[in-house]
């Protein structure tokens, strides 16, 4: 019998509070509430083996969203002082220890997470979900694609399973605004590397993204009351915290709303016109 996997059991004993599945040599209860009425001795069931707040291995008949070997995005039921409990469809939430995370938790976040085996022998859920990211994606340069965020580096970006199950990330220089681990993207592919693993750019190719970016700079200059008190001269983090956007990404944008006469530079001030 395995724990944390879905696998087919003989009924080897029929008693008033459920059936006991397995052999001779092991057995696990199946609650009467989930067994069939009409099973008998001898009988095969699909089951799904965990521990129940006793650790004793208990079967259910109730579908989990998550099993071995697969990735699901579970929503935190509650916190404690060692870590996160999440919801997983079965009676007994599921563990998640703050050694697990890749960031702190809250109550209704949602989260990427695999399932894995303590040293306790007990199934428990883990945000370092890495190493079951697959490298074979279908998705091409400029493809769109959508992943969560499940882990964030200072170096290297951010780090996305694109439909929960490829290996993706958003290299630093892409990141902006106010993204997080947990989070839902849309994204559009920038490159397929040779590993087969995908970088993204939250960004629109720069034609389409210039558009954008101008209704970005319009909109925080109106909030300034018409004048925006630097130029793009400013220091590239201040533009990047104002308007979530490179410099170079300003700098193009604003260009094209001078041509337009939608706004006027004038000293160390950019005005609406």
């Amino acid at each position: 019998m395995k724990l944390g996997e879905k696998q087919m059991l003989t009924v080897v004993k029929k008693v008033k509070f459920g059936v006991y599945l397995g052999d001779d040599r092991q057995h696990v209860l199946l609650p009467e509430k989930q067994a069939p009425p009409d099973i008998e001795v001898g009988d095969p069931i699909e089951v799904f083996l965990y521990k129940d707040s006793d650790d004793r291995w208990i079967a259910t008949t109730k579908e989990p969203r998550l099993v071995l070997g697969k990735l699901a995005v579970l929503e935190v039921a509650d916190t404690n002082n060692m870590g996160a409990f999440l919801n997983w469809g079965l009676e007994k939430d599921l563990f998640l220890p703050f050694r697990e995370q890749t960031v702190k938790v809250r109550k209704g976040d949602q989260c990427l997470v695999s399932l894995y085996i303590d040293k306790s022998e007990r199934l428990c859920a883990t945000m370092k979900v890495y190493p079951l990211l697959q490298t074979d994606s279908p998705y091409k340069k400029d493809d769109k694609v959508t992943g969560m965020i499940y882990d964030t580096s200072d170096n290297f970006g951010l780090f996305v399973a694109v439909d929960n199950r490829y290996s993706a990330r958003i290299p630093k220089k892409e990141v902006f605004g106010t993204l997080h681990v947990g989070e839902m993207i849309h994204a559009r592919v920038t490159d397929v590397k040779e590993d087969g693993k995908l970088d993204l750019s939250v960004r629109e190719k720069i034609p389409e993204q210039m558009d954008k970016d101008a209704e970005v700079i319009l909109e925080v200059i109106r909030e300034y009351g018409g004048i925006l008190p630097f130029t793009d001269k400013a220091d590239p983090d201040r533009i990047r915290q104002e308007f979530g956007m490179s410099k170079a990404a300003f700098k193009r944008a604003l260009g094209r709303l001078l041509k337009q006469k939608k706004l006027e530079i004038k000293g160390e001030e950019i005005r609406l016109k």
